[in-house]
């Protein structure tokens, strides 16, 4: 007998290890078997299951069990990235926590062999986390960022792009963290509100005839101001356009530039440009072709570029003494206080400084063009479909791409200097020494390129570097392009795009045909979780307390079209109660002898009882196989829950309870059969989105009548046949559910006392109604509670009518309520509901109020008019009905 309870403290990491041992994630051998493969997005090393992981590694596992169960040959490949700077922070902490030395005096060498030590140590965290989730990764295939493998990928494509001339070295603006001196991406950056002002500074005419005032939130860079632009169209400059500005405190002049970046109605209208510490003002500066000025050193220091008081004065000290110099120079205009975003490092918490300085670039516009057409000619397709349009807007209006690091843990670029500056650019030091000597006549000294590359350069390899290339590996010809990626929305640029790009470049063909993009997660108020707020919900604890399967199932059936998923404990817990209702479902039937038969064929069954349920078997394969193919998680999962809650549980287990105390021998074998086949079909189709539970089910269940064919994991997607699903079954069955429901319903909603025993009538019948009251009048009173169901001429007064097909049937609920109680109930709640729902009307009627409420303050006020106009129509339609009791 199963125990009484499912306990997945002590079945997860059994079942795990069974299947990790008996090679169940590893892609079968056959050639001829049709191929499905994933990649993972690659955590980075240094990171910890969050719960976005566990919505995005659940959505992809459910997808390889689905269609390795298919019978696929199914790959999924796991792996991390080595995470630059994360990594590196990681590991300067540790130094500076245990007294040691930092990593400049360590050295470059000794620092790296310090990361890789740590990486031996600490470094597989998160995939050990990842088989807690149940992610049924072929391991075999883990991979890792910096492994030498993908290291050659890596530098194999910056050799070949540079030889194209796509890779090249130029002077540009780039987000610099002046904490750890690097430049980092747009993903790094965190806007954050702080408190600030706008200094407005008077700018006098070099022919001393008047003045401009500019206004700025970094009164410092003026420092490095190079020109003043005001619009074309704005009158009120157009005498001084071409004229020059005296620069304060520099004293250099700059011209009065006319340029559509200055907007009229903003401050006075004219704009400081510095086009080497701000990116708007960098590609107005190319525009005018103006001197681009940088007056920081990588510490955010003021350089020898700026007059000689400010040396050395870090930025927010010098914007104090600009402001105090404008001050006594009389031509500060006014200070206006304001709150601000401003941006900051993620990692290091510090300003952001937009820095001039040369890196290594991409020219992702060229790379970028047959990205776009893939996607436009549908060779690769976004789900949901909206999500095509932010690739578009990225991609048509993208910038050449930073992929140099001022970091030592990374992929060092290929590069060499030679004693004269020139670049050799080569897969090898002694290809490059070989280049050098070809180039010099002989030999001559070089250095090797400090920096490293972006991680997201050798992430953008991923779908093909994992499976061999730049070897022409089995893997790479049987599982590229992949099948489906499931990733977040924040990084379709950063990754997405970027492996579009590289894979047709170097593979000729998209990396993936189908992009689906996963949900963010916020709390059950709709709010984004963060530390700060004390909301963040850890995925292994919530494992701990409800079961990997509960978490697992709440995360599929939440995963619609919508981009947010509201996550509460309270979800999880009643999705634990369901794999509780499936497991005392099992129980039942094992109490019951229901057990599997040797050469059972569910197309030989007779009773209508289980021809109705192999029908809606059939309907359920068919609603969850087309669900998942078309990654529409939540219509799969809630497609499960209703098969198996409703109609296998609630409904055909309680229909055969008397078939198991009848005397009907022949009917009760049949039935028993029946009920461990669907039982046996419901944890197959339940199996890819719960596995633990379903395969220890597998497991308990097989005890019984004849032997097992292997585990759950590599047991046949079920495909059962149209012609099973009988439509006169379908009909019976369906008539004494409706009949039931409605009473149950009508019961509930006038107070009926449970115990009470109703009368039931049916007039203006057919032939087949008559036959199916006759037949299932007995069933329909037990599970309805009636004392009788009878056919009649007309209606009986005191009773409640509703609709049964052609039928009216009219329970007569008189004399078992107080009529004019639950009347006065009804209308006070009907009042209530009222009140909420014009004061929920009005809020949402308020312009002012949906402008300015949190986003997820206003959807909630929406889903509550929702419910409460819901309620009220059922509320108005039971009053409705009690007005025909008397």
């Amino acid at each position: 007998m199963l125990d009484k309870t499912f306990d997945p403290k002590t079945a997860e990491p059994r079942l795990y290890k069974r299947w990790e041992d008996s090679g169940a994630f590893a892609p079968i051998s056959d050639p001829k078997a049709e191929t499905f493969s994933i990649v993972i997005p690659p955590p980075n090393v240094t990171g910890s299951l969050h719960i976005g992981h566990a919505l995005n590694n659940t959505l992809q596992d459910v997808l390889i069990r689905f269609e390795r169960m298919r019978g696929k040959a199914a790959l999924w490949v796991p792996g991390t990235d080595h995470a630059g700077i994360a990594t590196q922070m990681v590991v300067e902490r540790q130094l500076a926590e245990e007294g040691n030395a930092s990593r400049r005096d360590l050295g470059r060498e000794a620092f790296v062999e310090r990361i890789w030590e740590w990486k031996a140590k600490s470094g597989g965290t998160i995939t050990n986390q990842l088989r807690r989730l149940g992610a049924s990764c072929d391991w075999s295939h883990e991979r890792f960022t910096l492994d030498e493998g993908l290291s050659a990928a890596v530098r194999k494509v910056f050799v070949r792009l540079h030889k194209e001339k796509l890779i090249y070295r130029d002077k540009r603006l780039v987000n610099w963290d002046p904490h750890f001196q690097t430049a980092i991406s747009d993903l790094e950056v965190e806007q954050r509100e702080v408190e600030g002002a706008y200094w407005h500074f008077a700018y006098p005419l070099e022919d001393g005839s008047g003045e401009i005032v500019v206004a700025t939130t970094r009164p410092e860079t003026m420092l490095g101001d190079t020109a003043v632009a005001v619009h074309p169209g704005d009158a009120r400059y157009t005498a001084l356009i071409g004229k020059c500005v005296r620069l304060p405190i520099v004293g250099r002049p700059i011209p009065i530039i006319a340029d559509e970046y200055a907007d009229p109605e903003k401050g006075s209208g004219a704009v400081k440009i510095t086009p080497a510490h701000d990116f708007n003002d960098f590609q107005a500066g190319k525009r005018h072709k103006l001197p681009m000025i940088n007056i920081f050193d990588p510490f955010a220091r003021v350089n020898e570029n700026a007059p000689e008081e400010y040396r050395g004065l870090d930025r927010f000290a010098a914007r104090k003494k600009v402001v105090a110099a404008f001050e006594e120079l009389g031509l500060l205009r006014g200070i206006e206080n304001i709150r601000h975003m401003v941006p900051h490092g993620d990692r290091s918490g510090v300003v952001v400084e937009p820095y001039l300085t040369d890196q290594w670039y991409v020219d992702a516009k060229v790379l970028a063009q047959p990205a776009l057409k893939a996607v436009e000619t549908g060779q690769t397709v976004f789900e949901p479909r909206h999500w095509e349009k932010t690739y578009f807007e990225w991609l048509r209006n993208i910038e050449p791409w930073c992929i140099s690091r001022q970091l030592w843990w990374g992929h060092r670029i290929p590069a060499w200097y030679g004693p004269d500056g020139r670049i050799f650019v080569a897969e090898t030091e002694a290809e490059v020494q070989g280049l050098a000597r070809e180039h010099y006549g002989r030999d001559e000294p070089l250095r090797q390129d400090e920096d490293v590359l972006d991680t997201w350069f050798s992430s953008a390899l991923w779908p093909f570097s994992t499976l061999g290339w730049p070897e022409k590996t089995e893997d790479l010809s049987r599982f590229y392009p992949t099948s489906t990626l499931v990733t977040g929305f924040d990084i379709i640029f950063f990754w997405v795009a970027r492996m579009m790009m590289m894979g047709i470049h170097f593979m000729g063909e998209v990396p993936f045909s189908r992009v689906f993009i996963n949900a963010l997660i916020r709390d059950e108020a709709g709010q984004k979780m963060s530390k700060s707020k004390g909301n963040v919900m850890d995925p292994l604890e919530l494992v701990d307390v409800y079961g990997c399967d509960a978490l697992r199932f709440t995360l599929t059936a939440m995963s619609g079209a919508a981009r947010d998923i509201k996550l509460s404990r309270q979800r999880i817990e009643g999705y634990r109660n369901f794999g509780t209702k499936l497991w005392n479902a099992a129980r039942f039937s094992q109490m019951n002898e229901c057990q599997r038969v040797a050469g059972f064929d569910p197309a030989t069954v007779k009773s209508t009882l289980n021809l109705w349920i192999r029908g809606e078997t059939v309907k359920t394969c068919r609603e969850v196989t087309a669900a998942l193919e078309a990654c529409a998680f939540d219509d799969a999962a809630n497609a499960l829950y209703r098969f198996i809650w409703n109609v296998f549980c609630d409904w055909y287990l309680e229909l055969a309870k008397p078939v198991f105390s009848g005397a009907d021998e022949v009917a009760k074998a049949e039935t028993r059969a029946m009920v461990a086949w669907t039982l046996d079909e419901c944890l197959k189709l339940l199996h890819p989105v719960s596995p633990f539970l379903t395969e220890e089910l597998w497991d308990k269940l097989g005890e019984f009548g004849p032997p097992r064919e292997g585990m759950l994991i590599s047991a046949q997607w079920p495909d059962l046949p149209a012609d099973w699903i009988d439509a006169r079954a379908q009909a019976e069955i369906g008539w004494l559910i409706d009949l039931v429901s409605e009473v149950r319903s009508i019961r509930a909603e006038m107070n009926v006392p449970p115990g009470a025993r109703v009368p039931l009538s049916v007039t203006g019948a057919s032939a087949e109604t008559r036959g199916r009251v006759a037949r299932l009048g007995g069933l329909a009173s037990t599970l309805a509670r009636l004392a009788s169901l009878t056919e009649v001429d007309a209606p009986p007064t005191g009773a409640v009518p509703f609709v049964i097909g052609e039928a009216t049937a009219a329970l007569a609920i008189a004399e078992f309520i107080d009529v004019a109680a639950e009347r006065a109930r009804l209308t006070k709640d009907l009042a209530g509901l009222s009140v909420d729902i014009d004061r929920t009307a009005k809020k949402l009627a308020n312009a002012d109020f949906v402008a300015r409420a949190p986003e997820e303050v206003v959807e909630e006020n929406r889903e509550r008019l929702a419910d409460a106009e819901a309620a009220q129509v059922k509320l108005k339609a039971a009053l409705a009905r009690l007005e025909t009791v008397g």
